[in-house]
Formats: structure tokens, C-alpha cells, sequence
């Protein structure tokens, strides 16, 4: 009997055992995954809501002005996807200065290997022409050297990935410029004016051509193409060699930081656009 009761011990033990190996193998996944939502919900429509002192939301705003207006930043209640508030965001055209005002995330560590989703509800309420305005980009500004300084200009200090309006009007594409690799574009879908419309954008990332590339619109898959989509330190070197600039991309290498809004307005045309919903996973 009594050996029976022992047996009956060790088997309840080692189930034990493996529950908690299980449970700590669980926890360890995720912890090792990253996610950030924000659907822009406020108590009182102010803005200042989403950037608490704890950085548990948002961490600044970017904005530059055209040289004869200010661009606008809002909490609104009248228009959303979900919930009860979207952020709004005015960019006038820009003029000797590129207009920009959105908001950003930092301290991401986003690197090579990793596979990224950014979902997020976009609301464009114009008629103009969309050619070439940024709606969400993910940026390295710690792989800058720091022995080049600005002799490019602080919008080049940044290098990233970049969702961009192109191919004649309001295509929805991938910019890579500041990578030094061609825009991967699509002129099939038009993006919807005056209506939500939800965005999905997936990498898979790598500073070589191994990496993957998805965009979706309204669950339409538009893109789907392999390319790199990090800084490639030896283009980097090369590029800036044939501009007599020594050029080391720092290590490691990874995106700290994603900025959504109208990120950038070279457009012809004031742009209105609210943003919902917005979620950002690594994997």
C-alpha cells in the first residue's frame, strides 16, 4: 500500500514539474514578444492624455511648420473606428520647409530576424492630391555615425522604412529611400477617401533581401515581396565612399521608434487626416 501511495506522489510531482516548466516556457514567449495599442481614448479629449510621465503611451510629437501656418494636433470625438475618440492631424503643404505633424513611440528594439505588424485605422478627408505624403515611419536614428553628423541634414539622420502615397496619387507603397533601396509600390488599390479604411503592414526584417515585405488595405493583400527593409551597413559604406565620407553604421542595429501621422506633407495640397487603432507588434 505504502508503495502505491509513493508511486502515486512521484506521479503528481513530476506533473507538477512539467505544468510549471510549462507555464515559465509560456511566460518566457511572452515576454519575448513585444505589442503596443492605443486606440486614442482620452477622459476629456485632451491630447495630453496620451503622453503620461510613466511612457506608457506615446512619447512626443513631431512637428514643423511651413514657414506661414501651424499644423494642427487633436483629440476629436466626432469621427472614429472604435471606441469613442481618433486623433486628428492638419498638415498644410510645405513650402521651404517639409511639413510634418505626428506622433511617436520610442525605445523599440527592433531588429533583424524579427517579424513586425503595424495595424492602425487611417480617415483622409480631402480631396487633394496624396503624391508622396507619409503616413507611418519606422526609424533608426541610433545606427547614425556619429562622426558624419548632419552634413545631410537632420531628415536623413534617421535611415528607416516608410508607408508612403505614390504612383501618380494615393497608391499605398513601401518607401525604402533612406535605405538606399527602391520604393516597393503597387498601383492596383487606390486607398478610400472619406471613409475609415485599416491599414496592416508586415516585415519580417533583414538589412538583406531575404526579408519579407505584406501590406494590406481593408484585408486587401496589395504587396507581398521579399526585400531588404534594414540598413545594409556595407550599402551604407559604399554610398557614402562615392561622396568622399567614411560612413560605419553603428551596432547593433535596430528600429527604436515609430512615428504615424502625416509624417511628412510634400504634397500640392492641406491634408485632414484622423488615425484609430493603432498597434504595433514584434515578434
Amino acid at each position: 500500500m505504502k508503495k502505491h501511495q509513493y508511486s502515486f506522489f512521484v506521479l503528481i510531482l513530476i506533473a507538477l514539474v512539467s505544468c510549471n516548466k510549462d507555464e515559465n516556457d509560456t511566460e518566457r514567449t511572452l515576454t519575448e514578444n513585444f505589442i503596443f495599442q492605443d486606440g486614442f481614448e482620452t477622459e476629456n479629449n485632451f491630447l495630453d492624455e496620451l503622453f503620461p510621465s510613466n511612457g506608457s503611451r506615446w512619447s512626443t510629437i513631431q512637428q514643423t511648420n511651413p514657414s506661414n501656418a501651424t499644423n494642427e494636433i487633436s483629440i476629436i470625438n466626432s469621427e472614429f473606428s472604435e471606441g469613442q475618440n481618433a486623433i486628428r492631424f492638419f498638415a498644410y503643404r510645405s513650402d521651404s520647409q517639409l511639413s510634418k505633424i505626428d506622433i511617436e513611440k520610442n525605445g523599440l528594439n527592433i531588429k533583424e530576424g524579427d517579424k513586425v505588424t503595424i495595424k492602425a485605422d487611417f480617415y483622409i478627408n480631402s480631396n487633394e492630391s496624396l503624391e508622396n505624403l507619409l503616413l507611418i515611419d519606422l526609424e533608426c536614428c541610433s545606427c547614425w555615425d556619429p562622426g558624419v553628423g548632419d552634413n545631410f541634414g537632420s531628415e536623413n539622420q534617421c535611415p528607416g522604412v516608410r508607408l508612403i502615397m505614390s504612383g501618380g496619387n494615393d497608391y499605398l507603397s513601401i518607401e525604402r529611400g533612406k535605405i538606399s533601396a527602391a520604393t516597393l509600390q503597387q498601383t492596383n488599390f487606390s486607398f478610400p477617401r472619406k471613409q475609415w479604411v485599416s491599414v496592416e503592414w508586415e516585415m519580417t526584417m533583414s538589412a538583406n533581401e531575404n526579408g519579407l515585405n505584406r501590406l494590406l488595405i481593408n484585408g486587401t493583400q496589395v504587396l507581398n515581396e521579399p526585400g531588404m527593409n534594414m540598413p545594409n551597413a556595407d550599402i551604407f559604406r559604399d554610398v557614402f565612399l562615392n561622396e568622399g565620407i567614411n560612413f560605419t553604421l553603428q551596432e547593433p542595429t535596430f528600429y527604436e521608434r515609430v512615428q504615424i501621422g502625416a509624417t511628412a506633407n510634400p504634397t500640392a495640397g492641406n491634408i485632414e487626416l484622423f488615425v484609430d487603432n493603432f498597434s504595433i507588434e514584434v515578434e
